[in-house]
């Protein structure tokens, strides 16, 4: 069965998430395999990905890199992404990969 699968990438500038993009595909098989794919497209898709909007507060300041790690810590970012989840219709508890993009380097494995 076909699942919408989701390249995600966390823009980090001077330790502030500036900026998340995304690239999605629809793929079969198991997760491993679905995972492996993301990662091997991560700087390929980089170029052609989606932006969306960071979180940000009332005075438009970006958060902090250290405050969304906390939020990782807890499995709490993927309610950061939700804008993206609902722009290519994937259901809850989708398979995603996040790719970091520091200061303009792409950090993937």
């Amino acid at each position: 069965m076909n699942e919408i699968i989701l390249n995600i990438y966390l823009i980090i500038n001077d330790g502030f998430v500036v900026e998340f993009r995304a690239v999605a595909y629809e793929r079969e098989g198991g997760d491993d395999r679905k995972i492996e794919f993301l990662k091997s497209k991560a700087v390929e898709d980089y170029n052609k990905s989606y932006r969306f909007d960071a979180p940000s507060d009332k005075s438009g300041r970006h958060m902090p890199y250290n405050k969304f790690a906390k939020l990782e810590a807890r499995g709490k970012q993927f309610e950061l992404f939700e804008e993206i989840f609902g722009n290519f219709g994937v259901p809850e508890n989708p398979l995603i990969c996040v790719t970091p993009v520091v200061d303009g380097k792409i950090l993937s494995n």
